[in-house]
């Protein structure tokens, strides 16, 4: 027989009434909107950006949020990095991107999206940043999401979108932990992963649409 679930409660009063209202509140709901924190320390070494630098980060991770999901913004920050470049709230926020980059002034520079946002997200980022990289993941999946915001997305002259080779995503998954440290080299259009714990990971992507300048 499973545990009865712990219940904290609520006392209200209502004056000048001496009637008390409860209100019954499981922990493990309070509990479950907690993010799980992890820490990555990456080493990147872009050959074909000519980027060169070491990134302690922190990451914030959603409830809802699978190993792969995670993974796949991590190296999407490694991808796209700079010294401004910085993880938004994401799922925890549908107002924001999963990362991010602003000038001075907060202006956004770059908006980037992980995963087949819709093409009205899609359009509303256009709008409101420089730049919007969108990062697909998923094989299938990815491909069929494409055929259906291709049309729209591909008038939108700031955007570009990337696929992530089918299974470069479980892959990633299988190095990520509460601490990690990486190593990311890029060059020729492809990246590989390296970590002291395990194999290293191809990272390699389909270009489906560039930005028009």
């Amino acid at each position: 027989m499973s545990p009865a679930p712990c219940i904290v409660s609520f006392e209200a009063y209502a004056a000048p009434l001496s009637k008390t209202i409860s209100f019954d509140v499981p922990i493990a709901l309070k509990l479950a909107l907690k993010s799980t924190i992890h820490k990555a320390e990456l080493q990147i070494a872009d050959m074909d950006r000519h980027y060169y630098a070491d990134h302690a980060l922190t990451i914030a991770r959603h409830p809802s949020e699978t190993d792969e999901r995670m993974m796949v913004r991590l190296v999407t920050f490694a991808l796209n990095a700079s010294e401004r470049l910085e993880f938004c709230k994401g799922l925890s926020d549908t107002d924001e991107p999963d990362l991010w980059r602003k000038d001075l002034t907060g202006a956004i520079e770059a908006w980037i999206e992980v995963g087949q946002p819709d093409e009205r997200r899609i359009t509303k980022a256009s709008a409101r940043a420089g730049e919007v990289v969108v990062i697909a993941y998923g094989g299938r999946t990815s491909d069929i999401w494409w055929q259906g915001v291709r049309g729209k997305v591909e008038r939108l002259r700031n955007v570009r979108v990337w696929s992530l080779a089918e299974g470069v995503g479980d892959a990633l998954a299988r190095l990520a932990a509460r601490s990690m440290r990486l190593q990311v080299t890029v060059q020729d259009g492809s990246a590989w992963i390296t970590s002291a714990d395990s194999e290293p990971v191809a990272v390699e992507w389909l270009v489906l649409k560039t930005a028009i300048e």
